[in-house]
């Protein structure tokens, strides 16, 4: 009875899943609202029928909270997109799935995962040092300034400032 009365307060407790073709809407959602360039539906779906293709989502309740989406090919994988909804930040969630996910690719024979991480995005490259993430690469000027509304680089009066990627790797067991 306790456990029924904790979650009409607290909700549903957070639901690791592989992510399917079925939920290409609602990750291309959930994608749009988190980069610059959020991936279509259709790509998204396309990425899920690969068979090289990793991906776990985040449910709470009947609520997409967020996803992760890796490549792999020779023992080597790149994780593609990591999103968590805005409103489930700081939670925890984004850490519970890239342990997840990760033991899943070490799983399936993946021995060296890479990603490329804007420099200035201080929650993901926290995320990712802690699991054992290390720069081994930098890309200046990769990922176009936030601001840059437009997408040019040409924001009436104001300079592009673009942030540089870092690229990680973390070698699994």
């Amino acid at each position: 009875m306790m456990g029924f009365i904790a979650n009409l307060f607290t909700g549903p407790e957070p639901s690791i899943s592989e992510a399917r073709p079925a939920d290409a809407a609602d990750l291309a959602t959930l994608h749009a609202a988190s980069f610059n360039r959020g991936w279509s539906e259709d790509e998204l779906e396309c990425l899920l029928l690969d068979r090289a293709v990793v991906a776990h989502r985040v449910m709470i309740g009947r609520r997409l909270a967020g996803f992760i989406i890796s490549r792999t090919i020779a023992g080597e994988g790149e994780i593609l997109s990591v999103a968590v909804a805005s409103a489930r930040r700081g939670k925890g969630l984004a850490r519970q799935m890239l342990n997840l996910h990760l033991r899943r690719l070490a799983g399936l024979g993946t021995r060296t995962v890479f990603l490329e991480v804007g420099e200035d995005n201080v929650p993901a490259n926290r995320l990712y040092q802690r699991a054992g993430f290390r720069t081994v690469g930098r890309r200046q000027g990769y990922y176009p300034d936030r601001a840059d509304k437009n997408r040019n680089g040409d924001v009436p009066g104001q300079a592009a400032k673009d942030a540089a990627a870092l690229v990680l790797r973390c070698d699994l067991p």
